[in-house]
């Protein structure tokens, strides 16, 4: 089914955030009759989301967009246990305080893509499942919940059989994540009359769990929907990069590297990460993927400034593109590329090279540093560097009284004495 009713799932098709749906049919008829309520659960494995995360963050978006109720729920609960899906060991369990802290942190994002400001329609709302799990009665739970799962069933679904194939182990902790991800479907329809889970389509088994429990326990009936698992064209995961993961909260990664992440998107990918990350139109986006030769570097511009503009702000982005700007186009000392600052009495008596690399986080060990340097990809106030063992102090400073560090063309730091 490609000619959906309800503007929700049309958008979603169009853009290409539909990877499989439990009753199209029925999903449809429901959106297009009345507004729903929907829900993504995010687990608070770090003190922040990263850029894989975006494209749920996305779909939440464009639901409230089309006249629903979203609801970003928080794994204050289940983030006790871990989600075991299709990964290779479990994950270490974090204490309830550390729970927490990560929570109140990857929070700060969410209110730049939803409006938790109730409305007509009432606002998005956060829900932290914490509320309905942590004070569980186990033997209550069992006999309430437990007894209408088959052990049978849920070792077949791909995520679980992955992990016993390779005879990896699975706790039993880690086999009890499925069922409280169940349970909170139901609990939300429960509360909120929520009648829609999205997710990763590494999530499909875990959603249709919840449904099947739903049925179970007399809610009304229970829908599913999942997007695509992103890698870019060449098969990098979606969200890393050669620096490491690329965080939405802007104290674990500035705008500017935001930004430079989305602007060097592969060519092949341009028009679907407009479709996915923007919410420019579609006959814009059609224009813009149809540029050619160098021009397409203009829609990766256009695509690295509208995805940070959402994140960040409309200024953190357009200042992000002009320091761009500035110092690959003019070569320019620009004052907003991320800055690390080191004592002046270090600069005074020089810091060697190589620990400057590192310390500027262009370098995982001296070792790394070295390579760099002897590939001729360091350059210093944009003058190549080739003596590995060379000091860098005051008189490299420049007039802006910074040193411009720089590795390759298009990592730049400033350093500055302080």
């Amino acid at each position: 089914m490609t000619k959906f009713k309800s503007d929700f799932l049309r958008t979603m098709h169009e853009r290409g955030f539909i990877h499989q749906i439990s009753d199209e049919t029925g999903l449809d008829d429901l959106l297009a009759k009345e507004s729903v309520t929907a829900y993504i659960g995010f687990d608070p494995t770090a003190p922040s989301l990263h850029a894989g995360g975006l494209i749920q963050i996305m779909m939440l978006h464009w639901f409230q967009a089309t006249g629903h109720q979203p609801i970003s729920l928080m794994g204050g609960g289940t983030g006790m246990v871990g989600d075991p899906s299709f990964k290779e060991e479990a994950r270490k369990l974090m204490t309830v305080d550390t729970i927490e802290e990560n929570i109140a942190s990857i929070k700060r994002c969410f209110s730049n893509y939803l409006n938790y400001e109730a409305g007509p329609k009432g606002g998005a709302l956060m829900i932290n499942n914490a509320e309905w799990l942590r004070g569980l009665n186990y033997l209550e739970f069992l006999r309430d919940v437990g007894r209408h799962f088959s052990v049978n069933r849920m070792l077949s679904f791909d995520s679980v059989k992955t992990r016993l194939d390779r005879e990896q182990s699975l706790s039993f902790l880690e086999f009890n994540y499925m069922i409280l991800q169940a349970y909170d479907f139901v609990e939300l329809n429960q509360r909120y009359g929520c009648r829609l889970q999205m997710g990763g389509s590494d999530q499909w088994g875990n959603i249709i769990n919840g449904i099947d429990l739903g049925h179970r326990m007399g809610t009304p009936q229970l829908y599913a929907l999942t997007s695509p698992l992103l890698t870019t064209s060449s098969g990098a995961k979606m969200g890393k990069s050669v620096n490491g993961a690329v965080w939405l909260n802007a104290d674990m990664l500035s705008a500017y590297d935001f930004w430079q992440y989305w602007r060097n998107t592969e060519d092949a990918d341009v028009e679907r990460f407009l479709k996915l990350y923007t919410t420019l139109p579609l006959d814009e986006i059609r224009k813009l993927a149809s540029l050619g030769g160098s021009e397409i570097n203009e829609a990766k511009k256009i695509l690295a400034t509208e995805i940070t503009a959402i994140l960040h702000g409309r200024q953190a982005a357009e200042d992000a593109a002009e320091t761009a700007r500035k110092t690959f186009e003019e070569g320019a000392v620009s004052e907003n590329l991320p800055t690390v600052e080191v004592a002046a009495g270090e600069l005074e008596a020089g810091v060697g090279l190589l620990a400057l690399i590192v310390k500027a986080g262009l370098a995982a060990s001296n070792g790394e540093a070295r390579r760099h340097v002897q590939g001729g990809a360091v350059k210093i106030n944009d003058a190549g560097v080739s003596d590995e063992r060379m000091s860098v102090g005051n008189a490299q400073l420049s007039g802006d009284g910074v040193i411009k560090l720089s590795l390759g063309k298009k990592k730049h730091i400033l350093i500055k004495p302080v």
